[in-house]
């Protein structure tokens, strides 16, 4: 059996692998889930203007592609939410910062928030990472860690500014 540091199977030439893999983000040896979210900063820069409903529509396509191409990527290399897999740290980074105040103190913040509820996991997003399968499995803990940044963001928003 593979384990979640074995790259066989990966093909950085299948465009659904390297997009998985974050643009080859998710192939760093250490942390590779917060050099994930690092390489979302700036695809966050090119659609933090877009109105709501645009952003909220990519948020879906992305979510959408992303529970699918994470399930493919992750057969492919015969291990389930393999660590190279970041996909779903870019989603989530991009739901933290829906409706996010512009500047830099605010996409530093969404990081942190986001990492916080990534790597610690409270319920419910513990059981979704152990509960869940295949890509949207891969996929739904980061979403909700996202969902609970972007709370946390908010709210500090609102009593900040």
């Amino acid at each position: 059996m593979k384990n979640r540091t074995d790259l066989a199977g990966l093909s950085l030439r299948n465009p659904l692998h390297f997009l998985a893999i974050g643009l080859g983000s998710g192939l760093a040896p250490k942390a590779p889930g917060t050099f994930g979210t690092l390489a979302a900063i700036p695809l966050y820069l090119l659609i933090a203007n877009l109105t709501a409903p645009f952003y909220l529509s990519l948020l879906v396509l992305a979510t959408l592609f992303g529970f699918w191409c994470c399930h493919q990527t992750s057969k492919d290399m015969g291990v389930h939410d393999h660590k190279a897999i970041v996909w779903d740290e870019f989603v989530g980074f991009w739901i933290t910062m829906f409706a996010a105040p512009a500047g830099w103190l605010w996409i530093l913040l969404g990081f942190i928030l986001f990492r916080f509820f990534d790597v610690l996991k409270p319920w419910p997003i513990s059981w979704l990472d152990k509960h869940l399968h295949g890509g949207v499995g891969i996929m739904m803990d980061d979403v909700v860690a996202g969902l609970a940044a972007f709370a946390c963001l908010q709210g500090l928003a609102y009593y900040l500014q």
